[in-house]
């Protein structure tokens, strides 16, 4: 499970440290991908199979799915995290969610996503000037 809200610093490699808590449960590995919103969504290696399988039999005559596809599966890579805990994150990733300096590392459960400052702290915003919206959705769904 992964949870909380981090910022650590990418090198002038590409790497990005991931937070002590999240290692354990990467220790074999994980998979990272574009995500929405300008951030990075990174799996365990079992949750994105489930995820890839569930992605993959999305029917090819709906555009929508196709566009998915293209944005989550091909844009993914496999990375494991060196003795530091940092994963190397490629170019095309790092370009997607516009990665430099800082990063916000944000657990969610099931999937950490990978933000850049701004982007984070506008999404935050975001979230934030809707809070009544959320809480009447969070109430439709017994929670």
């Amino acid at each position: 499970m992964f949870i909380g809200e981090y910022t650590h610093k990418i090198d002038e490699k590409g790497r990005v440290a991931l937070p002590a808590k999240f290692r354990g449960d990467l220790a074999s590995g994980a998979v990272v991908t574009r995500g929405l919103d300008q951030a990075l969504y990174l799996y365990t290696k079992a949750e994105w199979e489930e995820i890839a399988e569930r992605l993959a039999a999305l029917p090819l005559s709906v555009s929508h799915a196709r566009d998915i596809q293209r944005m989550m599966l091909a844009g993914a890579v496999e990375v494991e995290p060196d003795r530091q805990g940092r994963v190397l994150l490629p170019p095309h990733l790092r370009e997607h969610a516009k990665l430099s300096g800082e990063v916000v590392v944000a657990g969610l459960y099931k999937r950490i996503e990978l933000w850049s400052v701004d982007a984070w702290s506008a999404a935050s915003q975001r979230t934030e000037a809707s809070a009544d919206e959320i809480a009447e959705h969070l109430h439709s769904l017994g929670i």
